[in-house]
């Protein structure tokens, strides 16, 4: 395939597209969707194959039989991720977000403190605060546009109160791949202060080049507090199927979590079940090959126009595809660039302040789309901020 084929999604009951003008006041017609995180691309052809094969056949029935599903989730982490993990310790929620209310519901109490290291992924706060738990903000230091932990300060603003640490791994929306050493004083803290780690690593085969993700999981002594969360869908963009995976090793914390899954009556859908299978393979993995190059490309070239524009600055993607973009050398009030990116650039994008502290001054862009998008979106925030130059 050819990430550079442009594919109307308008009208297809696609939110990034059909919701923008609701939301953020940019008419499809004419605007630019680079708001929520999936991409612009086809899945590769065996996730095509796979629908197509459960097309043919014409049935829709209970799934059963799940061994080569957890087989081939124990395929990849071991192949792409150097991480070994067990069949049964793989649990199937209806996407992350659903897995990190599952683990608020299995782990915590209304009132306990859920500490994430913002500015996040907005969703996780609004998990958090529709469960009752209160939301304990650690802000992360921007040092020169690169997001460092602030750890003594962490350690400062602790009451005793927390119970569980959201990691978003690697970091949306600062792209960054956590290091060793960071992860090691992340687990660290974790066990000063007793606190559950759950690491949603839902980005980390989208790693650029240079890079590499190390799972939360290859850290040593955490495992009796860790539980690891990952998913085909950003990856091979199919979040549409709702297939996430919540992996526990520790048998206490499994047990837990299974209970409330019991308790919930849940269980995933064969449609997703099925394309998780398909992308976890070679081929599925030689089309992450391919995509991985040209995000970085996109990346190069989003962020060489933006930063040419005095007073912006999109920060060095290590991962993802989302430019988290700073606007505070501007002078501007975040009223006024953000009007200026809807209404004259013509551009949807998410709102810094959702994320949390430290967001206030930033705007985030999906540059998961063709080349000649992300050059018409460079053009045109140039435009819409002409007077600057």
């Amino acid at each position: 395939m050819s990430f550079d084929e442009i594919i109307d999604r308008r009208g297809t009951h696609c939110v990034k597209w059909d919701m923008m003008e609701q939301l953020y006041g940019v008419s499809p017609s004419d605007g630019i969707a680079m708001w929520v995180a999936d991409m612009e691309f086809r899945p590769p052809q065996c996730i095509q194959d796979a629908l197509q094969a459960m097309i043919d056949h014409g049935l829709y029935g209970y799934f059963g039989d799940d061994s080569k599903y957890r087989a081939a989730i124990c395929w990849w982490m071991k192949h792409r991720h150097d991480w070994t993990i067990e069949p049964d310790w793989i649990f199937t929620t209806h996407g992350l977000v659903n897995g990190t209310a599952m683990c608020l519901d299995a782990y915590t109490q209304p009132g306990d403190g859920i500490v994430l290291m913002t500015p996040v992924y907005h969703a996780f706060a609004k998990v958090i605060r529709a469960a009752g738990r209160e939301l304990v903000e650690c802000e992360m230091v921007n040092a020169d546009g690169r997001y460092e932990l602030n750890i003594d300060a962490w350690d400062a603003q602790m009451t005793g109160n927390e119970r569980m640490l959201i990691l978003c791994s690697p970091h949306n929306p600062g792209g960054r791949v956590w290091t060793q050493a960071e992860l090691q004083a992340l687990a660290a803290f974790a066990k000063r202060h007793e606190l559950l780690i759950v690491s949603d690593e839902i980005h980390h085969d989208l790693v650029l080049p240079g890079h590499t993700h190390i799972p939360m999981a290859k850290i040593d002594g955490i495992a009796d507090r860790l539980i690891m969360m990952t998913a085909t869908t950003k990856t091979f963009n199919i979040a549409g199927s709702h297939v996430g995976n919540v992996i526990i090793e520790d048998p206490d914390l499994r047990a837990r979590f299974n209970t409330r899954m019991m308790a919930m009556g849940m269980s995933p859908n064969s449609f997703g079940l099925f394309m998780a299978t398909a992308a976890y393979t070679p081929a599925g993995a030689a089309w992450v090959d391919s995509l991985t190059p040209y995000l970085a490309e996109n990346a190069r070239i989003f962020d060489d126009g933006i930063n040419a524009i005095p007073g912006l600055h999109s920060m060095k993607l290590e991962s993802t595809y989302l430019a988290w973009v700073d606007f505070s050398g501007t002078g501007m009030d975040m009223a006024e660039f953000t009007r200026r990116t809807a209404e004259e650039a013509k551009i949807a994008v998410n709102h810094g302040p959702t994320f949390g502290k430290g967001g206030e001054d930033f705007l985030r862009f999906n540059i998961a789309a063709p080349r000649a998008v992300i050059e018409d979106a460079v053009r045109r925030m140039r435009s819409a901020f002409q007077d600057l130059q």
